[in-house]
């Protein structure tokens, strides 16, 4: 017989988009030993990226779900601040695990792994959960508007603020600035949830919110990761944020194993079932 290792996870407090408190940690962190398929093959690190307007806890259920299976989960925070500068964090997070990962993003989050993930042999496979999976130079505002059936604005002007965002100037202590994008909150309800769950529960995210610097949605993409590395999509098929077609669209491209269910824009948090089955899908081509 062989003995197993015995596993040990350190946390982080992050108060997200549920608004969980996770004790000491968003998530159990990949330095955890890895539990395991049978008695050798270890299970792949399974690393949640999140997108704008939530958080690490927006993936609540679907951790609950991974870690009762035996997988090592990590759930970074993104900075949403620019694509760049997220990407480079997460890829330098990603060098601090040893052995295979599953990478997953959502909405945005697709963009920040897609960039993070490329050139990190690690890195096995990439899950989008209604999420942007841009192609060099593409960015996420003009993937949103690709194809019609976005409710994120109701102006034609494709230059104009979106109507659902209100814009927040900040200023750095550099002297520098920006404009963070907040949801509103009458309109969070219907744009990330399709209107799935209650008014009480919807309003609680939409004041937990974490928003994004514009600059982050105008600014270009670099080479994709799911060029070289296999990839999963979750098409919402109910998602008003990401229109449908352009799901379609980037999972198609992607060569993608795609799977269309009747799930909002932020489908981890209705329907976590749903989202940890295709992770796990994915991972069983990991080993």
């Amino acid at each position: 017989m062989h003995k197993r290792p015995k596993h040990r996870a350190f946390r982080i407090t992050v108060l997200g988009a549920t608004g969980v408190v996770l004790a000491a940690g968003a998530t159990t962190l990949a330095s955890a030993a890895p539990s395991y398929f049978g008695d050798s093959a270890p299970k792949p690190t399974v690393v949640l990226v999140n997108g704008a307007w939530s958080g690490p806890a927006s993936w609540h259920g679907v951790i609950k779900r991974l870690q009762s299976a035996g997988y090592p989960v990590a759930a970074p925070p993104t900075g949403l601040r620019s694509l760049s500068g997220d990407s480079a964090y997460l890829a330098s997070y990603l060098k601090t695990i040893k052995g295979p990962i599953v990478l997953v993003g959502h909405s945005y989050g697709g963009s920040v792994i897609t960039n993070a993930a490329t050139g990190n042999p690690n890195v096995k496979a990439l899950v989008y959960i209604s999420a942007f999976a841009p192609d060099k130079g593409e960015t996420v505002k003009e993937l949103t508007a690709k194809f019609p059936g976005t409710h994120i604005t109701t102006d034609p002007n494709p230059d104009a603020l979106p109507t659902a965002l209100d814009p927040v100037p900040f200023t750095l202590a550099d002297g520098t600035g920006g404009v963070d994008l907040y949801a509103k909150a009458d309109q969070y309800r219907d744009l990330f949830l399709s209107n799935r769950l209650s008014s009480k529960d919807s309003a609680e995210l939409a004041a937990e919110q974490n928003p994004i610097n514009a600059q982050a949605l105008g600014e270009a993409s670099g080479d994709p990761a799911w060029k070289t590395i296999p990839s999963w999509y979750l098409v919402s098929r109910e998602d008003h944020l990401i229109p449908p077609a352009t799901e379609r669209f980037m999972a198609a491209r992607a060569h993608a194993h795609t799977v269309v269910a009747d799930t909002p824009h932020a489908a981890q948090v209705t329907n976590p079932a749903t989202v940890t089955k295709l992770i796990e899908q994915a991972a069983d081509t990991t080993h």
